[in-house]
């Protein structure tokens, strides 16, 4: 993979005799004499974790979501000058299940799920050593294709946010693939992005076992009724925003949820669909959901409060809402970039969707800048003024040097 490399702007700047040059500054890193070699701008590298909800109900969806993957991979390549450097893995949404049936509380734990990355098939089904897929693997579409069917033998009581707790913190980060755990899934600096298929309410907690017992009753949303008993949205969310980048920051990590949501407006709300196999609890607008989507819709608006990244399970096609979430993953708001010697030097050229060229720098104010240390690559952050638009054309990195 070959990173983005932009053109040199070289200005001459010239000192009277009582001036100091800012080179000699104390602490400066300013050059003192203009560089040959121009800003180079990394690869931008994000591990897409699909957290699959494998239940009775979810066949369809999962098959659908499956014959959109071509739409998904084609907007995730396109860079809008910043190349893509991706992976991807699969979890389910099955941790534990509590229930109380024949009469009998009966607790069922699912230890090979539980955040484990889970085995890529081959072309015959069969589980392979593999638990993620490169961005350039010759079978990425197959590959991601039969990783996405995880069956429907899983747990009826949906856990994704303690899923992906379980699958991006120790012991799992900690202990290698092939030892059971997640290890080298997370790579250092990597961007997150997570994204959550679910026909039912999340029903997540650190306890064990969870607090929340499921009945045969399919009128009532225990998960919804008793949320006070699980472990708040708002902890999860904290926790997924302080996951530490392996060099000593924070990594980013974006969120998206496919799920039982209002079809018209996202909107959570619950309703009884009265049926002659019984009666079920809905999403008011998703008639094929079995939840009211107030946990799943909390959670993404705690990352995004304008919800672009949230859609409805009933959709008929996912081909959009897929399209929605690779935008949403290729436009980081920051750009790694090698061989600049200060930010003050970097002026950001961006060719916006109408051909017209914003230019944007740190002095204006437009760029934030942090510089590397130990192992760490410098950054430049987009500031709203000059934001980064999944529209955009072009990116340049040019450097202005004083001599």
């Amino acid at each position: 993979m070959h990173p983005f490399r932009s053109s040199a702007l070289v200005a001459v700047a010239l000192w009277g005799a009582a001036c100091t040059s800012p080179v000699d500054e104390p602490g400066s890193t300013l050059p003192g004499r203009c560089q040959a070699e121009a800003p180079v701008v990394s690869a931008q590298k994000t591990d897409i974790l699909f957290v699959i909800d494998n239940s009775g109900s979810m066949a369809e969806e999962q098959a659908a979501i499956a014959t959109e993957l071509p739409a998904f991979l084609d907007e995730l390549r396109k860079g809008n000058g910043v190349e893509q450097d991706f992976r991807v893995g699969v979890i389910t949404t099955s941790v534990y299940q509590r229930a109380f049936f024949a009469n009998r509380e009966q607790f069922t734990f699912y230890p090979d799920q539980s955040g484990r990355l889970q085995a890529v098939p081959d072309e015959q089904g069969r589980p392979t050593a593999e638990r993620f897929i490169e961005q350039n693997d010759p079978d990425l579409l197959g590959k991601f294709r039969r990783l996405i069917r995880q069956g429907t033998r899983g747990s009826g009581q949906e856990s994704p946010l303690e899923a992906v707790r379980l699958a991006v913190t120790p012991p799992l980060t900690t202990l290698a693939i092939a030892e059971g755990g997640n290890g080298g899934f997370l790579r250092d600096e990597a961007r997150l992005l997570v994204v959550v298929v679910s026909d039912e309410e999340d029903c997540s907690s650190t306890e064990r076992p969870p607090p929340v017992t499921l009945t045969e009753d399919t009128s009532r949303d225990l998960c919804s009724e008793q949320a006070d008993r699980l472990t708040p949205v708002a902890e999860y969310a904290r926790l997924f925003r302080n996951l530490g980048d392996g060099k000593g920051g924070t990594r980013e990590v974006l969120w998206a949820t496919i799920g039982p949501v209002a079809l018209t407006d996202k909107r959570a709300e619950l309703v009884l669909d009265r049926t002659t196999q019984g009666t079920f609890v809905r999403n008011v607008d998703c008639p094929t959901s079995y939840g009211p989507g107030y946990r799943q819709r909390e959670m993404a608006s705690l990352f995004d409060t304008g919800l672009k990244n949230l859609d409805s399970i009933c959709r008929a096609s996912f081909r959009e809402t897929l399209v929605s979430i690779a935008t949403l993953a290729r436009t980081s708001q920051s750009i790694e970039v090698v061989n600049l010697p200060d930010g003050r030097l970097a002026q950001v050229r961006v060719t916006r969707e109408d051909g017209e060229v914003q230019t944007c720098s740190v002095a204006g104010g437009d760029l934030t800048y942090t510089p590397s240390e130990e192992g760490r690559a410098a950054r430049l952050y987009f500031q709203s003024s000059c934001p980064r638009r999944p529209t955009d054309q072009k990116l340049e990195v040019k450097l202005l040097c004083a001599n």
